[in-house]
């Protein structure tokens, strides 16, 4: 007896196989090491624009603008304290 594949069971097949691929996409979207790259793409990008490679100094300016700021702050309140 010859077993014939009926469209359901070709069906049945191409659906296994899309959600195999999905399943794998997740997995690969959801790994930690993934996760980290998109991340740190996302902060270069931030500072650098990603497709010129020229650096965006008006958001470098507001990051140092701040990390003055709050140096500044611990040094008078250090200040203040010590009085």
């Amino acid at each position: 007896m010859t077993k014939e594949t009926t469209p359901l069971e070709l069906e049945m097949e191409a659906t296994r196989e899309r959600l195999a691929s999905t399943i794998d996409q997740l997995v690969h979207r959801a790994s930690p090491k993934t996760i980290a790259k998109r991340e740190l793409t996302s902060m270069k990008g931030y500072f650098v624009d990603l497709q010129t490679g020229q650096p965006r100094t008006d958001n470098i300016l507001k990051v140092a603008g701040g990390v003055l700021g709050v140096v500044v702050l611990f040094a008078v309140v250090r200040k203040v304290a010590s009085d």
